[in-house]
């Protein structure tokens, strides 16, 4: 049985959205903070989205909807997560961002918030130092689409203390997620495998071997995988794939983890994937804030 009743969740993006709405979905109280009200606007409906997917699929009942808002609050007020029981950053991949959110939250929550987070590579450790409680804070990382995965990888930060992982462990339980352990190196498990074979595509794609779409092809029929390396690459985020691949590379400085120039010309050229409506393939779809 889980010892948290409130979750607060930083950042109201495609991640943080997702949190909020796995979290509701099976009973928690939800502060979802966001310094731009139109972001939290975007995560309102985007989780009415999701949930009314959800619902015409029938795994779960009609009433949900109206379930998951009334427990969602949706907030500029970054003090409104000050009485969580545990905290969830979702911000972008930005080491320096991380720090002072987790700076901020130490100084703004209870001594016995657990505070965790979401980064797909980032170094638990380095967070866990800018507090004056890094016993108490690990990484907790959701598998996107946050609603229909179910799946966590959460992360030993090097002073997580055995009570903190354990009841980390409960939480993602209550949640009807499976979890795998991982220490804290860049990358972790999936990211580490992932994002290398990501960063391969492109470079056969670069390179003119094949085309985006014979690629990924390929990569479906071939090796049964739902969808294909450029097309996922395309969902996750261009710049997200790249910062990962850049903090690989900074751990491990081994060649197969610096990034290719087509993804480089891709993120600077503003062609990010689906949320830019570009990125490897073409998509009509509404510009989310990221």
């Amino acid at each position: 049985m889980t010892v948290f009743q409130k979750i607060g969740v930083i950042g109201a993006g495609i991640m943080g959205a997702g949190i909020a709405q796995r979290c509701a979905t099976f009973g928690y109280r939800v502060s979802l903070v966001d310094m731009q009200e139109e972001c939290l606007q975007s995560a309102r409906m985007r989780i009415v989205q999701s949930v009314d997917k959800l619902m015409e699929k029938a795994v779960f009942s009609r009433d949900l909807l109206s379930n998951v808002l009334s427990l969602i609050d949706f907030v500029t007020d970054f003090e409104a997560v000050s009485s969580c029981d545990l905290v969830i950053e979702a911000v972008n991949e930005n080491p320096d961002l991380k720090k002072k959110i987790f700076s901020d939250l130490d100084k703004t929550c209870s001594s016995q918030t657990i505070l965790a987070t979401n980064t797909s590579s980032i170094p638990i450790t380095a967070l866990a130092g800018v507090t004056e409680r890094p016993q108490r804070v690990l990484g907790l990382h959701f598998m996107n689409p946050v609603p229909i995965i179910p799946l966590v990888e959460i992360i030993w930060a090097d002073q997580t203390s055995n009570k903190v992982f354990a009841d980390c462990v409960n939480f993602v339980e209550s949640v009807e997620c499976e979890w795998v352990e991982s220490k804290d190196s860049p990358g972790f498990i999936i990211n580490r495998i992932l994002i290398p074979m990501i960063n391969e595509a492109v470079r056969v794609l670069e390179s003119g071997i094949a085309t985006a779409e014979d690629i990924d092809r390929a990569m479906v029929l071939g090796t049964k995988q739902p969808m294909g390396p450029l097309a996922l690459a395309d969902l996750i985020g261009l710049d997200t794939v790249l910062n990962i691949l850049n903090t690989l590379y900074a751990g491990f400085k081994d060649e197969r983890y610096r990034p290719s120039p087509l993804l480089e010309k891709n993120v600077r050229e503003n062609r990010l994937g689906r949320k830019t409506g570009c990125g490897f393939f073409e998509y009509k779809v509404h510009v989310e804030t990221p």
